[in-house]
């Protein structure tokens, strides 16, 4: 475990701002990218409990489903209706490596832009399908969009936000993903009686977070850092200034600029990623996203709606349980925005480990007990199974959630950034591609064992954290070599041959 260090408890007081209207409706435009990728997760899990959308393109699983002696734990094992939910994050993980790109050479806020488009074009073609590859075509358009929002929303926030509230500020994000949740479980729950196109009109609104994101892209700035780190010097001060709500902005100013000026000195950035003194970023980057997809978060607000009809809730019933449990990811994420900042990472992370643990084995017991692969769990087990769930959902909202795209956000150094939270949100959506797709299969083969191999991969999460996660609370983005990794007992060790390495560079051009 990391020795407390005072040097990483207090912002960098030479560093002013203050609060303005402007800087906080950016943060909130850009944020509707979290938005976007929220809704998505949630209507997914709803319309593939639909029966008109299954009666439609999955007749099988529907027949499935209406045998009453059916196998509980395998009635929505279908390959295809997984790829249906999955597509869209293998297309993201494609995707992110473009966005990478784009960040660099076109900027944060024109990525902005180009997720909105395709997400925007998603919605429309998968409302408007008739056969299943259209299905699966939306879908794609759905994750390239997902795939540029999410590398460039993040990066946006951190970069934007001031260094004492850039926990809470980057936070945003995941705050609009469960946001997006809850209204896609309130949609889910609206449309699941028009029939036969209530699934129609839940994908179709997809199309209304990218809307404002794609005009909100137009009264955003652009990033001092992405300006800078494009040549555009003058116009890089003035939106440090404009967002800072302060002209005196040289100290912070002249540290971007230096970050820039040796970012130029790195020609293959995805290069300089696999050196030694760039792997602990990397690592952390990269494990922070197959920790976060295999607490079974995503399994469950995926399929929540079919995970309660497993436990035999009818249909509405289920739809109603996913809002509450939307409603509780949502509520819960405050507790990161104003906990991020005072308890630190570190703190949040653990606490979560040991609450989701306890839940994830309680649920697996009951299951294991009481529901058998026919008949279902009676009321009152029924009802302990959904506060375990919500339990469980209200401590990965205020830690895991969140902490997941904070902290790859804040750690790379400028001259790797972009590319290193391109691999950060490409780990994340393969590992959301691999749950979503195994998933049902999973639950299918396992039953109730499947939350108990949940459980053993939150032990290894959280001594991953005791082990190898320094804390960045308060550290500036373009100091963490310094003051975090440098100081780490075991990251130190990557670290030393950096200034060598930067002296050859240098040499060399």
């Amino acid at each position: 475990m990391t020795s407390a260090n005072p040097a990483l408890t207090n912002a960098n007081p030479a560093f002013k701002s203050k609060m303005t209207a402007y800087v906080v409706t950016c943060w909130i435009l850009a944020a509707f990218g979290g938005l976007m990728f929220g809704y998505d997760i949630g209507i997914s899990g709803g319309v593939s409990g639909m029966d008109d959308f299954l009666i439609k393109f999955f007749p099988r699983v529907y027949e499935r489903k209406l045998h009453a002696k059916e196998n509980n734990y395998c009635k929505f094992d279908d390959q295809m209706l997984q790829l249906f939910t999955s597509s869209l994050y293998l297309a993201a993980l494609v995707a992110s490596f473009g966005a990478s790109k784009a960040c660099t050479v076109i900027g944060r806020k024109l990525t902005i832009l180009v997720a909105a488009t395709f997400f925007m074009a998603g919605a429309v073609v998968s409302a408007a399908a008739q056969v299943k590859w259209v299905l699966i075509i939306g879908r794609v358009l759905f994750g390239i969009g997902v795939g540029f929002g999410n590398e460039a929303v993040p990066l946006f926030l951190s970069e934007v936000a001031p260094v004492q509230h850039r926990g809470a500020v980057n936070i945003l994000f995941q705050l609009f993903v469960t946001i997006g949740i809850l209204i896609a479980d309130f949609v889910n729950y609206g449309v699941a009686n028009l029939h036969p196109n209530g699934w129609r009109a839940a994908l179709g609104l997809a199309g209304t977070p990218a809307l404002v994101l794609f005009v909100g892209s137009f009264f955003i700035t652009e990033t001092p850092t992405s300006l800078v780190e494009r040549g555009d010097l003058s116009a890089g001060k003035k939106a440090l200034e404009r967002i800072r709500g302060v002209s005196d902005v040289d100290a912070e100013y002249e540290q971007i600029k230096r970050a820039c000026e040796q970012a130029k000195l790195i020609d293959q950035p995805f290069k300089k990623l696999m050196r030694r003194e760039s792997r602990p970023p990397l690592v952390i980057g990269m494990m922070l996203q197959v920790f976060q997809q295999f607490t079974g978060i995503n399994a469950i607000m995926f399929y929540g709606p079919v995970l309660f009809q497993t436990c035999g809730f009818k249909s509405n019933a289920s739809l109603l349980s996913a809002v509450i449990l939307g409603g509780v990811n949502c509520l819960s994420t405050f507790v990161s925005i104003f906990g991020v900042d005072k308890f630190g990472r570190r703190a949040l992370l653990l606490q979560a480990c040991v609450q989701m643990f306890i839940c994830q084995m309680a649920i697996g017991g009951i299951l294991l007990v009481n529901l058998k692969p026919t008949g279902s769990l009676n009321s009152g087990l029924a009802a302990i199974v959904v506060v375990l769930v919500a339990l469980f959902v209200m401590s990965f909202a205020w830690s895991w959630g969140p902490l997941g795209w904070l902290i790859p956000s804040e750690t790379f150094p400028v001259e790797t950034r972009t590319a290193g939270f391109a691999f950060a949100v490409s780990t994340n959506m393969l590992f959301t591609f691999i749950i979503a797709q195994a998933f049902l299969s999973m639950l299918c083969h396992l039953q109730a064992f499947i939350f108990f191999f949940f459980s053993a991969w939150i032990v290894i999460m959280g001594a991953f954290v005791i082990f190898l996660l320094p804390e960045t609370k308060g550290v500036s983005i373009d100091e963490m070599n310094e003051r975090v990794w440098k100081q780490h007992p075991v990251w130190k060790k990557f670290m030393d041959d950096d200034e060598g390495m930067k002296c050859q560079e240098m040499a060399q051009v």
